[in-house]
């Protein structure tokens, strides 16, 4: 029979898993941590995955986010569904029709938190981060409610969702090292909150999620439910970008890292497991669709949409020197494109911080005020033509006549090709 929200085998791992203590106050993980060979269709990259020998998640008396079935999740908020759980069955009879074809949501080898979301993210200083982040390593960053928060790639790349609060907006900030991308959302779906788990499919080549509250299942890359009772809902993105560790450090001084040594779990942090990942010409793991033929498969692509317009743009047509501002639309709005280098892919080589440079991406509305700006750049910096200010690549202005102010961030992806044109077929894309 199948499986119904709270009444299914698959429950969280007690203290088998887990020695309680390492002797400095941490939990160590001490489940058997195995490595697969995985063998690109075309190329015969190999990708090594983690798979946690660790059983899956389920509902949890312990968890504030699980319920049993006997009853809705509520809240001042509003109420949600109750039914089976997509985790178990995205096809069963009980469930709204799934929007995707449930044999394209494929095991991508571990079972369900098999790589365990960071639930209890604990943070440290940038001098305390600074002793193990290299300078050129990527950290994806939130800036809310006068907070910045850090998310070192180095992490989430063997964690891939972090549940946070940041400014006190209750995130979910999530990293798919298949599709290269990070995108984070605010983790309130009917007005309640709720968390974020791996669920060990993948759609696409791309990590699907699901939630705690109703264990529907959720793209990562749109933050659509796709199966289980919230089938349909789309979660609010937050513009999470990717950035070269020396540049939020010199743009965040008091900003707040995500500590590698207080995860809750033990993993080779600095490790890279998918080393050899990021070549243009090789295929996506598990990638069962036909790759649009205007670039290749794993080329780089900054990725923008604006209400019902997709537009990409490669990366070798928005790079080049130390820096470089792109003045572009994308339907009707203008849009701001800043890329400066220093930041090397953390999927090339086996260490995140030794890979080929890539550089840092923003996205921003240029308008400002009352007049549409448009940038060029001047050595590591971007200024604009019609007051002369002087930008950084987080868009903050430093001096001019505009020091203090800071452009308006535009949600955007830095991804691969593969990902974009597939959750984004219509898209339009330029070329260098």
């Amino acid at each position: 029979m199948e499986g119904t929200r709270g009444a299914h085998p698959l429950k969280r791992p007690s203290s088998q898993c887990r020695n309680p203590d390492n002797g400095r106050g941490r939990r160590l993980d001490v489940c058997v941590v195995l490595r697969v060979r995985l063998l690109s269709a075309i190329a015969a990259v190999s990708l090594p995955v983690v798979l946690a020998s660790c059983g899956g998640p389920g509902a949890d008396a312990s968890n504030p986010d699980s319920t049993d079935s006997s009853a809705a999740k509520s809240s001042p908020g509003g109420t949600l569904p109750v039914g089976p759980s997509a985790l178990l069955s995205p096809s069963h009879p009980d469930l709204p029709a799934p929007l995707v074809d449930p044999g394209d949501l494929l095991p991508g080898g571990p079972p369900p938190d098999g790589i365990p979301a960071i639930d209890e993210p604990v943070f440290v200083a940038v001098d305390d981060a600074d002793l193990w982040l290299d300078d050129r390593e990527a950290v994806a960053y939130l800036e809310l409610g006068g907070e910045v928060h850090a998310y070192p790639v180095q992490i989430l790349i063997w964690h891939e969702i972090v549940n946070d609060e940041v400014g006190g907006t209750p995130v979910s900030v999530t990293y798919c090292p298949l599709c290269n991308s990070a995108v984070s959302y605010r983790r309130v779906v009917d007005g309640i909150v709720t968390t974020f788990g791996t669920s060990g499919r993948l759609y696409a080549s791309a990590l699907v999620m699901y939630d705690r509250a109703t264990e529907s299942l959720w793209t990562h890359f749109d933050g659509r439910a796709v199966a289980g009772v919230l089938t349909g809902h789309v979660l609010e993105p937050i513009p999470s970008p990717l950035l070269a560790w020396a540049d939020f450090k010199a743009a965040f001084p008091e900003g707040v890292v995500l500590d590698r040594d207080t995860t809750g779990y033990v993993r080779p942090y600095g490790d890279n497991p998918y080393g050899g990942y990021d070549k243009p010409d090789t295929f996506p793991f598990l990638f069962r669709g036909d790759v649009d033929g205007r670039a290749r498969a794993k080329q780089r692509v900054v990725g923008v949409v604006v209400g019902d317009v997709a537009r990409a743009w490669t990366l070798e047509a928005i790079s080049g020197g130390s820096a470089l501002a792109t003045n572009a639309t994308v339907g009707d709005a203008p849009v701001a494109i800043f890329w400066k280098a220093g930041q090397v892919s953390a999927l090339d080589t086996g260490i995140p911080g030794e890979g080929s440079d890539v550089g840092s991406v923003g996205v921003f509305s240029p308008v400002v005020g009352d007049r549409v700006l448009t940038f060029t750049s001047s050595g590591e910096v971007f200024r604009d033509q019609q007051t002369g200010t002087t930008w950084d690549i987080t868009g903050s202005a430093l001096a001019g006549p505009l020091a203090g102010s800071d452009l308006e961030q535009i949600h955007h992806f830095d991804t691969f090709w593969f990902a974009w044109s597939t959750y984004q077929p219509g898209t339009d894309l330029v070329d260098a």
